[in-house]
């Protein structure tokens, strides 16, 4: 119960701090609101719940440097261009009132985003992978336990931000500083490709 405590509290704290996953979700919930926003926080989830299968697995990215370098360089690629794609954006907010096509399309469109962000970020694959290496001792049935736990809390956690930011009084409330916000993000998501981009390039050629 101790370690049970111990893992929920450290990944709980993980998900607190703002990175990439917060930027996307917050972003597409004050764009297209928090229902449509789900479909970012559906991937996210998968993306992170495939990572803790791989770690718990023994599976590890860290002893493939080749392979990390490679989702490494796809990562930071991928955030260059959703972050450009960001500060080129109007910042146009919709509420969701389109017709039901439009919206399954874009909620699925938002899945395959999520999705994509969360395998290629590398910083989530070597948090599982220390997490892991932390209860290597563990049994079988208790990594599953703690695997569908920290599913479940990615999950309900981005979807409690995406409630709270995509909400319709919140996206009238910043429906001016709408444009600025996504610029920030944009840039946020565009500097931490970058670096992605940079560090390979240093670790190989430096």
């Amino acid at each position: 119960m101790e370690q049970f405590v111990a893992v929920a509290i450290a990944h709980f704290l993980a998900l607190l701090v703002p990175g990439v996953d917060f930027f996307l979700i917050a972003r597409t919930a004050m764009t297209n609101g928090w229902r449509n926003a789900t479909g970012t926080c559906l991937g996210i989830a998968v993306a992170n719940g495939v990572l803790i299968a791989m770690a718990f697995a023994g599976v590890s990215l860290i002893s493939h440097p080749l392979l990390l370098e490679a989702i490494q360089l796809a990562g930071g690629t991928f955030l260059v261009f959703i972050g450009v794609a960001f500060l080129t954006s109007r910042g146009h907010v919709d509420l969701g009132h389109g017709d039901g096509h439009a919206e399954r399309t874009t909620w699925m469109r938002n899945v395959a985003l999520g999705l994509t962000s969360g395998l290629l970020n590398p910083k989530n694959a070597l948090f599982y992978v220390s997490l892991a290496a932390a209860l290597s001792g563990a049994q079988a049935m208790a990594l599953v336990v703690y695997g569908t736990w920290m599913f479940a809390a990615v999950l309900v956690w981005d979807v409690f931000v995406a409630a709270v930011l995509g909400s319709e009084r919140a996206l009238r409330r910043m429906r001016r500083a709408l444009p600025w916000l996504t610029r920030a993000a944009g840039g946020f998501l565009l500097l931490f490709g970058a670096g992605m981009i940079v560090n390979v390039a240093v670790q190989r050629f430096g």
